[in-house]
């Protein structure tokens, strides 16, 4: 029990994640923020700026092949998410309306994917929570594949492509910046956060 314990600390402490796993925990981490139900729970923010900021320390790889190995990873879980959304998703399109679920909310995201889809997509890389739900729901309302495939990858580049190279831009002109991590990764987590609660309360005020 204590080890399972200390196992899933390892798993949510960012620079823990990466002293112990290397880079191939981080691309499953990666993989499972952004493909899986349960990948909301790990800090992918936080992660790729802590990746950039150990990198050539603890993290020994290329700083350019951290960015693609991450990239691809996160390419891969969207793809997961799309087609767990596509397989699965499609039963609550036949659920009945309750009190926690309603029919109007799929027809409004349904309307909001037709004319924000790429600005969601390539956006909600960049916010925690929303960017493990968004493939799935595009799966499930059907957004076209190709059309999702392709703000796929530049959402996962555009995301890989600047938190980790920032990361590693603070590390090399600040060196002390490596031993306050985790003030760095509490203001990128205020940040996101921010970000996300904001985006809700704007969702919400759309009317009906």
């Amino acid at each position: 029990m204590e080890n399972l314990k200390e196992f899933f600390e390892i798993l949510l402490n960012s620079e823990k994640l990466i002293h112990y796993g290397g880079l191939a925990l981080l691309l499953i981490v990666i993989f499972a923020e952004t493909g899986l139900i349960i990948g909301f729970i790990f800090p992918g923010d936080a992660l790729l700026f802590t990746a950039g900021l150990l990198c050539g320390s603890d993290l020994a790889v290329n700083i350019w092949l951290l960015v693609i190995s991450v990239a691809l990873a996160a390419i891969a879980g969207n793809f997961t998410g799309y087609f767990t959304g596509k397989i699965f998703g499609q039963r609550l399109l036949l659920k009945k309306d309750t009190f926690f679920f309603k029919q109007r909310h799929f027809e409004k995201s349904r309307d909001y994917y037709e004319k924000y889809g790429g600005i969601a997509l390539v956006a909600g890389r960049f916010l925690p929570v929303i960017r493990t739900f968004v493939p799935i729901l595009a799966g499930t309302i059907g957004i076209n594949f190709w059309k999702f495939n392709m703000f796929n990858i530049v959402g996962a580049v555009l995301w890989a492509g600047t938190l980790i190279p920032l990361g590693y831009l603070v590390g090399k002109k600040i060196p002390a910046s490596i031993d306050n991590i985790e003030y760095f990764v509490l203001g990128i987590t205020l940040v996101t956060m921010t970000i996300l609660v904001r985006g809700i309360v704007k969702f919400k005020k759309r009317p009906e």
